[in-house]
């Protein structure tokens, strides 16, 4: 039985089962799925099983192992890690070893829970289908054939093919919420500082922010609980409390929620079977006594070039580091220091990463600044304003995740503006810095999954779990593995 990770910590904390059990269940799982999926960079099965029999011994000896005691679980190859590698699926930090832990990792060590191994992404987060990975791609449990999002795509697909109960990614446009979209699990973008950047591979740091894969409400919250709240080392972590409720996930009573369906989110653009699913979802909702209203995001339209201002300009600064002397492999060649980094970056860095520092660079050079990334940035203020007007008129805001479903590997590798696009409805809640929720709403006629996109006011997370659980309770998203590696279990 594929055993959710409420159930797993349940019963490992009450001595019904035991960790390492939980454990070898995982790395099973991952051994027979992984090479259709490849949804792990590294998987680390002696540390695992270190970690699992760390807890069993607290059991046995009467401690507390922890909210997350024997929960298998996967992070993201952007989170820095001691002995294992973190390559951000580049080949730039090919084969580097941080010397020091991300705070969510170490949060994780802390709560008991067993990391399995490393998940797969675009090369340094950038990306929507995970092709851009230097090392391989993976692939969409729900149909091998198709992407499963990006850049997080190695997270969200090890949690939809079963292989761990929960997953961790890095959201800086969509990077969790689209991929937990494509693939039929939840993906949560909390409120930017909610969780502990330290530790993290920045991409463009005013919008990165890790959140959690699951595949159910009450593993949504027990995952967040688990990493969320105030952290000295990153100056950036807001410093409110974390609600003790969000590992309970009780469903909402929805008499009188206001659901605000953003206009510009079902226009022109979104495909028609997308769409009928999502309305089918809000309409469930209607039903339970949520009522839904017409809101406006009017900046909407110009969220996909204010982002790729905004983060090409921040990547600029923040990949300048990797020049072949501090970070991974050098390049030989050249005859100075700067002919040996520019080889080194040139070879090292994948096409789309070059494309985005390039850009970057430029809107931040001399006489392009204020025309680009200063106007980038006061359209950002326009954008968090249409979010606080929206927010006055419905307590979450909603629309597809996604406009499509996933696509084929290969579809839209030579058409950057169409893979950017795959991020239209998630980068605003990036550039507002508020929390976002893509929830299981269906699946289309072709058997492929669309996902619900759920707003909700600064630290509001708690609002949006309970509401995914009532969906829940709705039957609109119960739990599902993708049918060809569910081996006839049920979740």
């Amino acid at each position: 039985m594929i055993r959710s990770a409420l159930e797993i910590r349940d019963a490992v904390r009450a001595g019904k089962s035991k960790a390492r059990d939980a454990c070898e269940e995982a790395l099973d799982r991952i051994r027979r799925h992984d090479p259709a999926v490849r949804a792990f960079q590294c998987v680390d099965e002696t540390g695992a099983r270190a970690a699992a029999d760390a807890v069993d011994a607290s059991v046995r000896a009467g401690g507390d192992p922890g909210i997350l005691a024997g929960v298998p679980v996967a992070v993201k190859d952007n989170f820095c890690t001691r002995f294992l590698p973190t390559t951000c699926s580049s080949k730039i930090l090919e084969g580097w070893v941080a010397p020091y832990e991300a705070t969510v990792v170490r949060r994780l060590r802390d709560a008991g829970a067993v990391i399995v191994g490393k998940t797969n992404l675009d090369e340094f987060a950038m990306g929507s289908s995970t092709e851009n990975s230097a090392y391989f791609t993976t692939r969409n449990p729900w149909d091998v054939s198709r992407v499963p999002g990006g850049s997080s795509g190695g997270s969200a697909a090890a949690v939809a093919a079963g292989m761990v109960p929960i997953s961790y990614g890095s959201d800086t446009g969509g990077s969790i919420r689209q991929p937990a979209s494509l693939c039929g699990v939840l993906g949560m973008k909390p409120t930017w500082g909610r969780v502990s950047r330290y530790g993290l591979v920045a991409f463009a740091s005013s919008l990165d922010q890790i959140g959690p894969f699951t595949r159910n409400a009450c593993d949504l919250g027990l995952a967040l609980q688990a990493v969320a709240g105030h952290d000295a080392l990153d100056s950036t972590s807001l410093e409110a409390a974390v609600p003790d409720g969000l590992a309970s996930a009780r469903p909402r009573d929805l008499s009188g929620l206001r659901v605000g369906l953003v206009r510009e989110h079902f226009a022109e653009g979104l495909d028609a079977e997308v769409g009928a699913v999502v309305q089918s979802s809000l309409a469930a909702l209607e039903r339970r006594g949520a009522r839904l209203v017409d809101v406006s995001l009017p900046s909407q339209r110009f969220g996909i070039p204010v982002y790729y201002l905004v983060a090409t300009a921040e990547a600029s600064s923040n990949l300048a580091r990797y020049d072949g002397v501090r970070y991974g492999p050098r390049e030989s060649g050249g005859t100075d220091p700067a002919a040996m980094t520019s080889i080194t970056r040139g070879k090292r860095f994948g096409p789309e990463v070059r494309r985005r520092i390039l850009l970057g660079t430029f809107a931040l050079s001399a006489g392009y600044y204020d025309a680009y990334y200063l106007k980038a940035l006061k359209v950002r203020t326009l954008i968090r304003r249409d979010f606080e007007a929206a927010f006055a008129m419905a307590d979450v805001l909603a629309g597809p995740t996604s406009p499509t479903t996933a696509f084929k590997v290969g579809e839209r590798s030579a058409d950057p503006i169409q893979m950017y696009l795959s991020d239209i409805y998630t980068t605003p809640a990036n550039l507002a810095g508020l929390p976002a929720l893509s929830v299981p709403a269906g699946l289309s006629k072709a058997g492929l999954p669309v996902g619900l996109h759920l707003h909700a006011p600064s630290l509001a997370e708690d609002r949006l779990i309970s509401v995914a659980a009532a969906l829940a309770a709705a039957g609109i998203c119960p739990p599902a593995v993708a049918p060809a590696f569910a081996d006839g279990e049920t979740p």
